[in-house]
């Protein structure tokens, strides 16, 4: 039996959002794996600096996820620089916090359009690339504990990543035919930047200091800590390797049981 992963290395993956936090993650246990990675994010800066300290061949684009030209764009890019790729990890993601009967329409459309919307074009613009070539690819797509239960003040989050659960299901059975397997990971509360904020503004809007709201966040996980970027990696991980060859269609947990449905 092989070592978990090896099947891997002398890959290409592309991971959206991947200059930061769980992208970061991702790509660095990737390139752990003998992955060449490409570090796709809004601001190149960023992704090139993630790109420089990785791996000496990773490699940085521009992309905003929300916008199909730069979707296109990015990936002609990666083509053209990489010479193909095999694996997508569409991570890219945003968050905000509001009571549901606040919301405008604004906050509706801040968090689909990255969350939902970016998952589909950066999906499609893969699995196109896949079916052409004959590449039978993986791909992880990032939902979320909230795309498994409704989080309260997160109404539009939550229902994002609902969608980006149901559009991986759907995917899934369409692209099985071509050997393309689509799969989703959902993390719970992880130690983040973006939870850096969410804390600060749950703090706010329920009367509470941040680290209260950190203890809540502990006190309803079983496994007793906060989650880790390294702690979605290494799933991500398998769920590209040919030790997940008989999975697709999947929305994973790895939340330290907060939810284990």
């Amino acid at each position: 039996m092989h070592p978990l992963g090896q099947d891997l290395a002398g890959k290409t993956a592309l991971i959206t959002g991947g200059a930061t936090g769980i992208g970061r993650a991702i790509a660095a246990a990737l390139v752990a794996h003998g992955v060449r990675v490409v570090i796709a994010d809004i601001n190149l800066d960023a992704a090139t600096e993630t790109a420089r300290q990785l791996a000496p061949d990773a490699l940085a684009v521009h992309m905003n996820v929300t916008q199909r030209a730069s979707v296109t764009a990015g990936f002609d890019e990666v083509l053209a620089k990489a010479g193909g790729c095999d694996l997508l990890v569409a991570n890219a993601g945003v968050s905000s916090m509001k009571p549901a009967l606040d919301l405008t329409d604004e906050d509706w459309d801040f968090n689909f359009d990255v969350n939902a919307r970016g998952v589909f074009l950066v999906n499609q613009a893969a699995c196109r690339h896949f079916v052409a070539t004959g590449t039978q690819g993986a791909i992880c797509n990032t939902a979320s504990l909230a795309g498994k239960v409704g989080a309260p003040l997160l109404a539009h989050y939550s229902a994002s990543k609902f969608a980006v659960l149901g559009w991986t299901q759907a995917l899934a059975r369409e692209m099985a035919k071509h050997g393309i397997r689509v799969n989703a990971v959902c993390p719970g509360f992880v130690r983040t930047g973006m939870q850096s904020r969410e804390v600060i503004w749950e703090a706010d809007l329920r009367d509470m200091t941040p680290q209260e709201v950190l203890n809540e966040y502990v006190a309803l996980t079983p496994l007793g800590r906060l989650e880790e970027p390294e702690d979605i990696a290494g799933l991500v991980v398998f769920l590209l390797s040919d030790a997940a060859r008989f999975m697709t269609g999947q929305g994973v947990n790895v939340t330290g049981g907060v939810y284990m449905g």
